[in-house]
């Protein structure tokens, strides 16, 4: 984690109801991934509810199916979730799927999360190895599933601090 100051680091005490949408495909990595989520999500004072879609591919189709039911973002009718939180990994093989599913899993993810204006953390991991994927999984808060606990609820304190402005 070298490199990260202490801000970033820093759990992002706020009032939110979190969609955690998870792909178990390297079990290993999703449990560490979800580990250190789940410890931010804690210590932040957050609530969640978790699905579990079969690889990185299923990622943006779930949030795109959320957004679609309202149940997200936070100014839908109906609204249940104020940001989402995206946890896989696609491991680099012999063949160009690993380019193809870590382009189109981001920008599919993407672009649903900017035209529903959805505060998202993602921690997709795109690694070569299932070394480097653990490298980055593990470490409890500090690994990057709480990392995306912590960009997704600053989004969700940005969108907040948005909606007040007086125009």
């Amino acid at each position: 984690m070298a490199g990260k100051s202490s801000a970033a680091r820093a759990s992002i005490e706020v009032k939110a109801h979190i969609l955690i949408i998870e792909s178990r495909y390297y079990e290993a990595v999703a449990d560490a991934l979800l580990e250190g989520a789940l410890e931010e999500l804690k210590a932040s004072g957050a609530t969640y509810e978790k699905i579990v879609v079969p690889g990185a591919l299923e990622i943006p189709q779930a949030l795109g199916q959320a957004v679609a039911a309202g149940l997200i973002p936070a100014d839908a009718v109906g609204s249940r979730y104020d940001g989402a939180i995206v946890l896989g990994c696609v491991i680099r093989g012999e063949t160009a799927h690993y380019d193809i599913v870590c382009n189109n899993a981001n920008h599919w993810l993407m672009d649903v999360a900017m035209g529903a204006n959805v505060p998202l953390g993602n921690a997709i991991l795109t690694v070569d190895t299932e070394a480097q994927a653990l490298a980055r999984a593990t470490g409890g808060r500090l690994g990057k599933g709480g990392d995306a606990v912590r960009a997704c609820l600053s989004l969700v304190q940005i969108a907040r601090a948005f909606e007040e402005i007086d125009t």
